[in-house]
């Protein structure tokens, strides 16, 4: 039994979170070619953090070009960040992606997820977009609200989460939390509530 918290609507998924990023920079990214699609694809390792995803733009007749990869964590052999294809370029998808892989412990995943994962992401349309702004405007506002990029956590949010974990403890699944930053409708209280 683990705990998840839950927002208005329901945690906001990691896959959902990438559509959100691409479409804030779906303006960016047909400049070069207009895309039929683009896809966000990714290896994530069962209890270790994503490091690394790549985006790919979808072309007529199927071609496709690598937009961009995404690296966590720097490396002799790549820096960390976004580093474009030639024909690419992007701030918005850069701030993005590295807000999402910065904060990717407070996104869920389905518990019937593979490894392997991969978002596809058709032209947005303008209701896309104001949800994905009003996404990623909400997100990053509980971000800033407290020194060091964590979210400040209301008291009420707070007793709950003690609770929670102390009856984590007695269970035996200390360390087992998770939060979510907050849907597309910009609540952001948590609701705890036990799933199997």
């Amino acid at each position: 039994m683990s705990l998840t918290a839950k927002t208005h609507s329901s945690p906001v998924e990691l896959d959902r979170a990438f559509h959100y990023a691409v479409t804030l920079a779906w303006e960016d990214l047909m400049k070069p070619i207009e895309p039929r699609a683009i896809r966000v694809e990714y290896l994530s390792e069962p209890g270790s953090p994503l490091d690394h995803l790549s985006v790919w733009s979808v072309r007529p007749g199927g071609y496709q070009d690598l937009v961009c990869d995404f690296q966590s964590s720097a490396s002799l052999a790549h820096p960390s960040g976004a580093c474009f294809g030639n024909r690419y370029s992007s701030d918005q998808l850069a701030a993005s992606l590295g807000f999402i892989m910065k904060n990717q412990g407070q996104f869920t995943r389905p518990a019937d997820a593979g490894r392997h994962g991969l978002v596809l992401i058709h032209a947005p349309d303008a209701d896309d977009r104001k949800e994905a702004a009003a996404w990623m405007k909400a997100a990053r506002a509980l971000q800033a609200t407290q020194p060091g990029g964590q979210a400040a956590v209301p008291a009420e949010d707070r007793r709950q989460d003690e609770e929670a974990s102390s009856r984590m403890d007695d269970e035996g699944h200390s360390g087992e939390r998770a939060e979510t930053v907050p849907d597309a409708t910009g609540y952001s209280g948590y609701e705890w509530s036990p799933v199997s």
